[in-house]
């Protein structure tokens, strides 16, 4: 059951703090069963765990919003037990995701409990919470909003808010 306080997503856009947010999902579209590479975003309910900036072009989105630099990465090797799926700093020399960009994907980031903090090789690396390329362009298993709405939603997350991804239904009877 959907609390007020839940962002709620399916395939059609998202519901959070009583507003629809249109956002994109994986290309993989929403699944039960989601694997490293499959570009899905998982189904189920997430805590939202943790939110970065970049200072350098945005304000303080929240009091516990932390900033991020140039050092700061995201790792997604599962070769490397002991960091996988953790922001590490560079020099790293595994497989990662660079956390300050030249774009802005990153500026604002929420981060979620997807397969952390302790990663099971397979299960896929982090989902995020990120501004889209373009409106509902598919991301590698994220959920994408619209930078504005993306700072909306930022300050209005609590610590009891939770992040609620819901599958496609079953297909519905035609009307005749």
């Amino acid at each position: 059951m959907t609390r007020p306080t839940d962002i709620v997503v399916t395939p059609h856009g998202a519901r959070a703090f009583g507003r629809h947010l249109p956002c994109a999902i994986g290309r993989g579209g929403i699944t039960r069963d989601k694997r490293e590479g499959d570009g899905a975003t998982p189904a189920g309910v997430h805590r939202l765990v943790g939110m970065l900036y970049r200072p350098d072009r945005m304000a303080r989105p929240a009091d516990w919003a932390l900033p991020i630099g140039p050092t700061d990465l995201w790792s997604d090797d599962p070769r490397d037990p002991d960091n996988y799926n953790l922001m590490v700093r560079a020099p790293y020399a595994h497989s990662h995701e660079r956390l300050c960009r030249a774009d802005p994907l990153y500026d604002l980031v929420i981060l979620t409990d997807w397969n952390w903090p302790r990663a099971r090789a397979g299960a896929g690396s982090a989902i995020f919470l990120h501004r889209w390329r373009k409106p509902r362009h598919p991301t590698e298993g994220c959920i994408a909003f619209a930078p504005e709405d993306l700072r909306w939603l930022a300050p209005r997350i609590r610590f009891e808010t939770r992040l609620v991804i819901l599958p496609a239904g079953p297909p519905r009877a035609q009307e005749s």
